[in-house]
């Protein structure tokens, strides 16, 4: 077999329409658009969700709650994935990023109580629950509030 010899295999490959090329095409003159109206129009249609004037539906499906976009959002772990580190590890964000136990860090980590621990590790996460802080300290370990500072915003000196 050569490269010149190679070619897809049957019905992968498909032509496009040709429209607007004359009646024998099959698609000659309106170019499959009809008659007038609207969409036959260059830049014509209607935008995304219109529904001819009635009203859409995002606006007709009653809305419920509240969505605080200022709250904090937590990735959530529990003791017991603490539990595939090392003895003596000292574990932050990066090593629980690292361990693939979450993805996105979010506002920050919490860790819950689920489960058990048996290694002493020095847990620096933003928050803990309480039965997450006893869990970890019982096993010896250090449950330290760790939160990333953002960066501070520098203040201009005032021209006299």
């Amino acid at each position: 077999m050569k490269l010149h010899e190679i070619s897809p295999a049957a019905g992968s490959n498909k032509a496009s329409k040709r429209v607007g090329r004359g009646p024998a095409s099959g698609t000659g003159k309106t170019a499959g658009k009809g008659h007038k109206g609207q969409k036959a129009r260059s830049g014509g249609g209607v935008r995304i969700g219109f529904e001819g004037g009635q009203m859409p539906l995002q606006r007709r499906i009653p809305k419920r709650g509240f969505n605080n976009i200022f709250a904090t959002k937590f990735a959530t772990i529990n003791v017991s994935d603490l539990e595939r580190f090392e003895n003596g590890a000292v574990v932050d964000t990066d090593a629980i990023i690292n361990a693939g136990l979450i993805k996105k860090p979010l506002d920050g980590i919490k860790v819950l109580g689920n489960g058990e621990l048996t290694k002493k590790l020095t847990v620096q996460v933003a928050c803990f629950s309480k039965s997450a802080i006893e869990k970890i300290e019982a096993a010896g370990g250090k449950a330290e509030a760790f939160i990333p500072k953002k960066e501070e915003k520098v203040e201009k000196d005032e021209v006299k």
